[in-house]
C-alpha cells in the first residue's frame, strides 16, 4: 500500500514507523512547509493519506486529498464544525474518509463500556458523573476529541445530564470535564460516577503513541476498496 503522511510530528513519525514495519511504502510526506506537494504526482499516487495535523489545517487538508482522489484517514480533533460537510462529500461524491478521535483499540473498548455503564447509571440518580482527561502540553484542543466523544455518549444515555462543560459548576445538569495538560502524557481518560457512599470509575491510560499509530495504519488498510464515511466501529465491528 502506498501511503501519504500529512503532518510529520510525533504521531506522523510513529505512523511512518508502523507503516514501514507492516510492509507499506511512504510515497509523500506533507507538513506546513511543503503544502504545494498536494499537487505532486507522488501524493496523487497514494492509496491513502493518513492525517495527524492541527485543527485549523485539518479541513483544508481533507479537501486537498479529495481533490487528488486520495482517501483520508484522520485522527486530528477540534475540526468537527465541518463534519457534516465531510459526510456530505462522502455520500454525494463517493469520497472515502475514515475518522476517529482515537485509534487505540483500548480506547474504543472504553467507548463501548462507557455507553453500557451510562445506560445502567441512568436508573441511579444518586450518582453524579464527571470526567477528566490528561494530555501532553503540546495538544492544542481541550477537551480532547476522545473526551468529547465519551461525554456525548453519556449525554445520550443519562437523562439528568444536558450538556458538558469545562467549567467547574454546581449545576446538576452539567457534565463537568477537567482537561489537564502536563508533561508528555500520551493520554488518560477517566469517567467517575460518585454517590455519598461510593464511586464507580472506568479509566484508560495510553502508555505510548504506538497503539494509536497501529490503529491508524489498520484503518488505512481497511479503507482499500471502500467508499463513504468510516470509523472504528466499522473496523472493529462493535
Amino acid at each position: 500500500m502506498k501511503v501519504a503522511l500529512i503532518g510529520y510530528g510525533k504521531m506522523g513519525k510513529a505512523v511512518e514507523k508502523i507503516g514501514i514495519e507492516r510492509g507499506h511504502s511512504i510515497v509523500s510526506i506533507i507538513d506546513m512547509d511543503n503544502q504545494e506537494d498536494f499537487q505532486s504526482a507522488a501524493f496523487k499516487s497514494a492509496d491513502v493519506a493518513i492525517e495527524f495535523s492541527i485543527p485549523s489545517a485539518a479541513y483544508n487538508n481533507y479537501l486537498q486529498c479529495f481533490a487528488a482522489n486520495v482517501p483520508v484517514v484522520s485522527g486530528t480533533t477540534g475540526w468537527l464544525e465541518h463534519l457534516n460537510g465531510i459526510k456530505a462529500l462522502c455520500k454525494n461524491e463517493g469520497k472515502t474518509f475514515f475518522y476517529s478521535p482515537n485509534f487505540s483499540l483500548g480506547v474504543n473498548i472504553l467507548f463501548a463500556v462507557n455507553t453500557y455503564l451510562a445506560k445502567l447509571m441512568n436508573n441511579f440518580p444518586q450518582y453524579d458523573v464527571f470526567m477528566s482527561e490528561t494530555h501532553h502540553i503540546h495538544k492544542l484542543d481541550a477537551p480532547s476529541g476522545t473526551a468529547i466523544s465519551l461525554a456525548e455518549d453519556i449525554l445520550r444515555q443519562v437523562d439528568r445530564k444536558k450538556q458538558w462543560t469545562l467549567e467547574k459548576t454546581n449545576t446538576p445538569t452539567d457534565l463537568v470535564i477537567e482537561a489537564i495538560r502536563e508533561g508528555e502524557a500520551p493520554g488518560i481518560h477517566e469517567i467517575t460516577y460518585e454517590s455519598e457512599i461510593d464511586f464507580i470509575q472506568i479509566k484508560h491510560c495510553s502508555k505510548s503513541r504506538t497503539g494509536l499509530a497501529l490503529g491508524a495504519v489498520l484503518a488505512a488498510e481497511f479503507t482499500l476498496g471502500r467508499k463513504g464515511f468510516l470509523g472504528m466501529n466499522d473496523l472493529l465491528q462493535f
